[in-house]
């Protein structure tokens, strides 16, 4: 009712009254959360992931962290088969189909299957074999190659310092052929380098053809797959590696490469096309390689083994 003073919480001044404090919580708000954490102790850093992958290997577990996988494969047929199981490449089921001739090659298949461990055996119809293989010529024997566990790019250049190393790195642009992409991690390999940064489109992958090219060293050196492969290289900037393109106009002889000496990543095209104009754009200098004999280009795996040495020369 209007003008009853008796209301409750009516208010009857405009002044104010006492107000409910914060409690001491601005205050604290002000003081800060403390020193910053070391690197291997923040959640999704680069040397936080270098540390765990170290933590994997001491306690016998995969080394690699995926940021991404690929897809299973099959090889079919009998050469095939052998080939990639004296190779060591990975794999998790053989199958042998079912009253199968059972000559030299189907027995050294089933024998490494065993001696390798962790490969299944399985005995399958020939019906089946067809439908698995969409009516390739198996000649009876199919393999299956478990998705490729790729790693982070930035995990290569973390581990490389974690480990007092200047990073050695290669990426490809737009190299299609899984066997040049497996060259390219032998040579990388062979010559100390870190690892090898594929796109994560129109790129070749890690197949059962990359791992036989590699000769078993893809056991041992990481290969980064990027969703976007000039932000890849940027990031590798910021980490202060320099970014160095092959190109057959290059700017700068190999010979006269300063870089190199330092953390770097080398950038290799396709034979045909080169490096893609953004990759190009972004690289820090594009090298060229003599060539006295009149060769007008080298394939990707001639060309990256080529710098690569150049570089494991000057830094031993």
């Amino acid at each position: 009712m209007a003008g009853n003073s008796q209301r409750r919480n009516k208010r009857t001044s405009n002044k104010k009254g006492m107000q409910v404090g914060s409690g001491g919580q601005r205050r604290r708000g002000l003081e800060g959360k403390g020193p910053t954490p070391p690197a291997e102790m923040r959640k999704g850093h680069a040397k936080q992931r270098a540390a765990q992958a170290r933590t994997r290997r001491a306690q016998g577990r995969p080394q690699r962290k995926g940021s991404g996988k690929g897809t299973s494969e099959l090889v079919v047929g009998r050469n095939s088969v052998v080939e990639a199981l004296r190779e060591g490449v990975p794999a998790n089921t053989l199958y042998v189909q079912q009253f199968i001739e059972n000559d030299e090659r189907v027995r050294e298949a089933v024998r490494v299957a065993g001696e390798r461990g962790g490969i299944h055996l399985m005995e399958a119809p020939k019906p089946e074999l067809d439908r698995m293989t969409n009516g390739l010529n198996h000649q009876g024997l199919v393999l299956q190659v478990p998705p490729y566990e790729y790693a982070h790019p930035e995990d290569l250049t973390a581990a490389a310092y974690d480990d007092g190393e200047d990073p050695l790195i290669v990426a490809l642009d737009g190299v299609t052929d899984p066997r040049n992409l497996g060259a390219v991690v032998r040579s990388v390999s062979a010559f100390g380098g870190h690892g090898v940064v594929v796109p994560e489109r129109r790129a070749a992958g890690m197949t059962a053809g990359a791992w036989k090219t590699s000769a078993g060293t893809a056991a041992r050196t990481p290969v980064a797959r990027a969703t976007n492969l000039t932000r890849a290289l940027e990031g590798y900037q910021k980490a202060g590696a320099t970014v160095v393109g092959l190109a057959a106009d290059g700017e700068v002889e190999l010979q006269d490469l300063a870089a190199l000496d330092g953390p770097v990543v080398i950038v290799v095209g396709s034979e045909g096309k080169g490096l893609s104009r953004l990759v190009g754009e972004t690289c820090d200098v594009r090298v060229r390689i003599p060539m006295p004999g009149g060769a007008e280009s080298l394939n990707a795996g001639v060309a990256a083994g080529v710098v690569l040495y150049e570089a494991a020369r000057r830094r031993a």
